[in-house]
């Protein structure tokens, strides 16, 4: 634990041996004052990447997105269109203190939605109607007033609930989100050789095993909302056999496919251990009626761990949990190669648990800190020992590390995903020895 006027911190062993059901207050954001560093380091939700509900409800090709909100919800979105991108592609619908008390603001969004469209050289796909805390506060039904919306202007309109009051709950902003972008799609004949891959706003990195895997068995379609190009190419996934769930904040847009449209989904998960991967393709090829070879794959990763060993010795590690992966996951993958880790900044979840036993069983001492709590503001990592700091709230916390944000848009997972996290390092490594900051 901590003292007075330190960092808390809990070991992997002592939160192991107090259970899922006995986790420290300080983890838990629903209990305590929320310190919130990653946050303030992304500017946007923790979990999000560069992802916010604004920015991934545009993943509609084709879309654009009116923002119904209070002046100060909306601040940070022009920061969204950076170099144009997608400046283009949102609209204010601002609410006054009469629009918050009265909710006059609700017969106002059709006519906003019309003017939007008519306002556009081309009219848009889709509306994506992004609503706060204040609608939800208010009760406002959005799937009638999108209804309303959409007749008035003539084009599907959706909402996207940006309620940061239901984080805790059972479908926080950014599961909902992943919902709302797949909501438009419609039934229609099914191809046994086409699928989807859902999880992320962003795709697989280009060498990514999983998409030569799939074209070995038989695969011809592979489709992901981020590298369709138009309209007609995302109402194409309305067509997919079955849909593969690589971010489990996705599940509920699968199950909602499944149910309106019969689209069964499997789930994959990303991981850093090697054996993991490999049976998760197994059981995946077991559960599918798939062959394919991923032999290849998984050597290459093989060979990237063990050269980077071979090169650098057994590095420790400061492990953050703002980076593309589970922090807990990725801890144990290298201790289990080879590595220390004196220290993982995180939030445990369920899904964490069983990491965390086996981090217990290999590395009992490794410090676990809360990112939430603010006696971070207390943090002093000077006796952590570490020598590499993986994510960028672990490069914020050990700025004379050399570290690696490994957060960028491009989707790591699988084999590539070791061999794209173990190469970064060893850019980050062999530019120190050569003289040169790289961070």
């Amino acid at each position: 634990m901590a003292g007075r006027n330190q960092a808390f911190f809990i070991t992997a062993g002592d939160l192991a041996a107090r259970g899922r059901d006995n986790v420290p207050g300080e983890l838990k954001s629903s209990e305590n004052l929320v310190y919130s560093s990653p946050a303030t380091l992304a500017f946007n939700s923790p979990g999000a990447q560069g992802f916010g509900v604004k920015r991934a409800g545009l993943a509609v090709p084709g879309s654009v997105m009116l923002l119904v909100a209070p002046r100060c919800c909306g601040r940070n979105t022009s920061a969204l269109g950076t170099g144009g991108v997608l400046a283009d592609r949102f609209y204010y619908l601002i609410l006054d203190e009469t629009d918050i008390v009265t909710g006059r603001h609700l017969r106002k969004i059709p006519d906003a939605v019309k003017e939007v469209c008519a306002s556009r050289p081309v009219r848009p796909d889709a509306v994506m109607i992004c609503i706060t805390c204040v609608d939800a506060l208010l009760g406002t039904d959005m799937e009638r007033v999108c209804r309303a919306s959409s007749e008035a202007a003539g084009v599907p309109v959706v909402p996207c609930y940006m309620y940061a009051l239901t984080r805790e709950g059972r479908v926080p902003p950014m599961v909902s989100v992943r919902k709302s972008v797949y909501s438009l799609l419609k039934p229609r004949r099914k191809d046994p050789a086409s699928v989807n891959l859902l999880g992320f706003f962003s795709p697989l990195a280009e060498d990514c095993e999983l998409y030569e895997l799939l074209r070995q068995a038989g695969v011809r379609h592979i489709r992901e909302i981020s590298r369709c190009r138009d309209f007609a190419e995302y109402e194409a996934m309305s067509g997919a056999n079955f849909n593969l769930v690589l971010n489990p904040e996705a599940r509920y847009a699968a199950l909602d496919l499944e149910k309106r449209l019969g689209i069964p989904f499997i789930e994959l998960t990303r991981m850093y251990q090697l054996d993991k991967v490999r049976n998760q393709y197994a059981l995946f090829a077991q559960a599918a009626g798939l062959r394919f070879d991923d032999a290849p794959f998984c050597e290459a990763a093989e060979q990237a761990v063990s050269g980077f060993r071979a090169r650098f010795g057994a590095l420790s590690f400061s492990v953050g949990e703002w980076f593309n992966g589970n922090p807990f996951e990725t801890a144990l993958a290298l201790v289990r190669y080879g590595f220390r880790v004196p220290e993982i900044f995180g939030t445990p979840g369920d899904v964490s648990f069983p990491y965390i036993r086996r981090l217990a069983q290999l590395s009992p001492g490794t410090k676990i800190y809360s990112n939430l709590s603010p006696t971070m503001l207390a943090y002093d990592g000077r006796s952590a020992g570490s020598g590499f700091a993986l994510g960028q709230d672990a490069m914020y916390y050990h700025p004379e590390l050399p570290g690696l944000r490994w957060n960028g848009e491009d989707q790591p997972f699988g084999y590539a995903g070791i061999r794209g996290l173990f190469r970064g390092m060893t850019e980050v490594l062999a530019s120190r020895d050569e003289g040169r900051a790289v961070r």
